[in-house]
């Protein structure tokens, strides 16, 4: 199983980096979850990603740790 590193980034006109990430946090709670992420692997790599709604919602819906692949 490999490591990455996720990234939401959003941008906000805050006072402080607390008052920013509180405005994130707010977001995240009052809507669906964002669809764009930069994702970084072991190598330092990174990609940056846009998750189509419908497939990331079904993908949620399922238990992935009954795969036995996960094992």
């Amino acid at each position: 199983m490999h490591k990455f590193t996720v990234t939401i980034n959003e941008e906000f006109a805050a006072d402080t980096a607390e008052e920013a990430a509180l405005l994130m946090y707010q977001e995240l709670t009052n809507r669906p979850p964002p669809l764009s992420y930069s994702v970084t692997d072991e190598a330092k790599i990174t990609t940056a990603l846009t998750l189509d709604r419908k497939k990331a919602d079904e993908f949620a819906s399922v238990d992935h740790t009954a795969d036995p692949g996960n094992w």
